[in-house]
């Protein structure tokens, strides 16, 4: 029977009758980075909102201020109140929002800048940002402000009464949602008329924009002065490396790091790629370079500098691009200005056009190797064929190119915190590659092998530094992360044993995204949870996963009577109603209400992971 796929949409809207406490959660974390993005509400030095604390007068001020169009000094000369000095703190705050008039202080002459606020006082002050006044409202005051409060959907999250003191959290819902109100001089939402920020075509926050937009950068590791630039102590931010989290000990040399100070984050990328710069467009202002064949757009005006008529590198050089976001260019360097080796394996080997200095054209092979860091690196190599997939180290010296391939086997258990393999310690900076086939390679980290049982076979290569620890790592499937898991929702497998014809077609969906595979070969699979591994176009596995009954999950783990199974971070979650398949995640379905079935690839102990969840209601 034909299994009917829900798309991802559908499942968010028919989610929303599920748990409300999973959707609050989300809703928060969604304003919390909003506002943080803003600076209108940023964490203590630990990173905590301190959301049930209460929320003072003066706090609310400095708020309602940078979620204003209008800037604040560090300082002023007057004082705004007698009990609020040029002294205070919050003087500056208070002073301007005065001055704008968002604020006024009691019948006494005071502003009581320690008193908590209420809900009423809060509601007002934002009011006037979005361009109410006092004389906008009839009747007793604030029955008409509350009002208004409730038509703009300003009350979302919020369960206060009029003059009940706000905590943490309701000032953040308040601002959250002051953000897609309606402004009365402009009629648009205030995000994008007032603040100058994108919405969604739907008119909600576009979280992704908004921290694109606020994000500061970028800086190179080793350049001059790139510390100084960052202006915050980044010892004890939330750093973001190649898509993990580590800590700022983590950068190196040539990584390029972009922050937000609000949010007390680094965002750091290591990709690069080396080859001959054969086009610079246009080459009085440079917007766009091709290198190795691939065009990559320009970000930074020192990049730019570098490959115009004006700077010191020429067609025909070769050079190594430090990527930033979205790929483009922060940075050109010369290949020995960056690590001269790398270990990796070859994705990509195949010939392509070259220009020399002279303007002629001739084809050399290009290797495109992943790299054990995590990058990948574009080499012209003309001394012979190398095969994609194998594993090599290249040293580059400007367009001289040296490719060894690599093999060393190692078998042992990695430790239950990661930190050694079998005798061997890993070093602190270790790089760690797991590959499959010709073109799979993925970067990976010592955690993620915690407790595997890696035998011969799994390992490609290693090396060992001059302390005796391991500092590069190839694997073979090791993880199973480079693979594709899903659901299967449709088969239809025909054979004749007379003919000895045989057929299948399967459709599938992949968090998300459709896709079928038909052909003559029958792969006995199962409408369910599935697992593909393709080399290439080539599939070299199409299988169901295995099944597990969970009673429960806690965090990123699946409890099993007396076991526990670790849920992949990419784990896909999918609600399962009348046989039709909802994609859902884990926030949503574990809350209570349903029974959880969790599907994996492999033992654990063989780097295997929970890939798929289906949650189906009780009863």
């Amino acid at each position: 029977m034909k299994k009917r796929f829900l798309s991802a949409l559908l499942a968010a809207a028919l989610a929303l009758t599920l748990l409300p406490t999973a959707l609050a959660a989300t809703a928060a974390e969604d304003a919390s980075q909003v506002l943080a993005a803003l600076d209108i509400m940023v964490g203590d030095e630990n990173g905590s909102l301190n959301l049930s604390a209460p929320v003072t007068r003066a706090e609310f001020v400095k708020m309602l201020m940078a979620a204003s169009p209008v800037s604040v000094g560090d300082e002023t000369a007057v004082s705004p109140y007698p009990d609020v000095p040029r002294t205070h703190w919050a003087a500056p705050y208070v002073e301007a929002a005065v001055r704008a008039g968002y604020v006024t202080g009691y019948l006494d002459g005071t502003f009581r800048p320690s008193n908590t606020i209420t809900l009423s006082e809060g509601v007002v002050m934002v009011l006037r940002l979005l361009g109410y006044q006092n004389s906008d409202f009839s009747g007793s005051f604030p029955a008409g402000q509350m009002a208004m409060y409730r038509t703009l959907d300003l009350d979302e999250g919020i369960s206060l009464g009029q003059n009940d003191t706000m905590t943490r959290q309701d000032a953040m819902y308040l601002f959250y949602n002051l953000l897609t109100a309606a402004s009365k001089t402009t009629g648009a939402p205030y995000l994008s008329s007032v603040l100058g920020h994108s919405l969604t075509a739907d008119g909600k926050v576009d979280t992704l924009a908004l921290l694109n937009e606020t994000m500061d950068g970028p800086v190179v590791v080793g350049e001059s002065g790139w510390r100084e630039k960052i202006p915050f102590d980044f010892s004890r931010a939330s750093v973001n490396r190649a898509g993990k989290i580590t800590s700022a000990d983590a950068l190196v040399q040539n990584d390029v790091v972009y922050w937000s100070k609000s949010m007390n984050t680094l965002w750091v990328y290591t990709n690069r790629v080396t080859g001959t710069l054969q086009a610079v467009s246009p080459a009085s202002a440079p917007a766009s370079v091709t290198v190795a064949g691939k065009s990559y757009s320009i970000e930074t005006s020192a990049a730019a500098y570098a490959v115009s008529d004006l700077g010191s590198f020429r067609v025909g050089d070769a050079v190594t691009l430090l990527l930033g976001r979205d790929s483009k260019v922060v940075s050109v360097l010369s290949p020995a200005q960056t690590s001269g080796t790398v270990c990796g394996m070859v994705i990509s080997a195949e010939p392509r056009s070259y220009e020399d200095k002279d303007g002629h054209s001739y084809t050399a092979y290009s290797l495109t190797v992943m790299a054990t860091d995590g990058s990948t690196y574009v080499y012209r190599y003309d001394k012979g064929t190398m095969k994609a997939g194998a594993i090599v180290q290249v040293t580059s010296s400007g367009e001289d190119v040296q490719v060894k391939t690599l093999s060393a086997s190692l078998s042992g258990r990695v430790s239950a915190d990661g930190s050694k393999l079998g005798k061997y310690a890993f070093a602190s900076d270790v790089e760690i590659l797991d590959t499959y086939g010709e073109s799979g390679a993925l970067r990976v980290y010592p955690a993620r092998l915690a407790g595997v049982e890696l035998t011969a076979d799994m390992v490609r290569y290693y090396l060992l530094n001059s302390s005796g620890e391991i500092s590069r790592l190839i694997l073979k499937d090791v993880t199973g992360d480079l693979h594709t898991y899903g659901v299967v929702t449709d088969v239809s497998e025909q054979s004749s044993n007379e003919l000895m014809l045989t057929s299948g077609t399967y459709v599938y969906d992949a968090g998300g995204v459709a896709g079928q595979i038909t052909g003559s070969r029958v792969y006995n699979v199962k409408e369910g949870p599935f697992l593909l591994k393709r080399n290439g176009a080539e599939i070299d596995r199409f299988a169901n996963l295995t099944e597990v009954k969970g009673d429960s999950v806690d965090g990123n783990i699946l409890y099993a009577g007396s076991r526990q199974y670790t849920i992949a971070e990419d784990a896909l979650v999918y609600e399962r109603r009348d046989g039709d398949y909802y994609l859902s995640s884990l926030a949503l379905v574990t809350g209570g209400g349903f029974t959880l079935t969790g599907w994996y690839d492999k033992p654990e102990r063989e780097g295997g992971r929970i890939r798929v969840v289906l949650a189906e209601q009780y009863g």
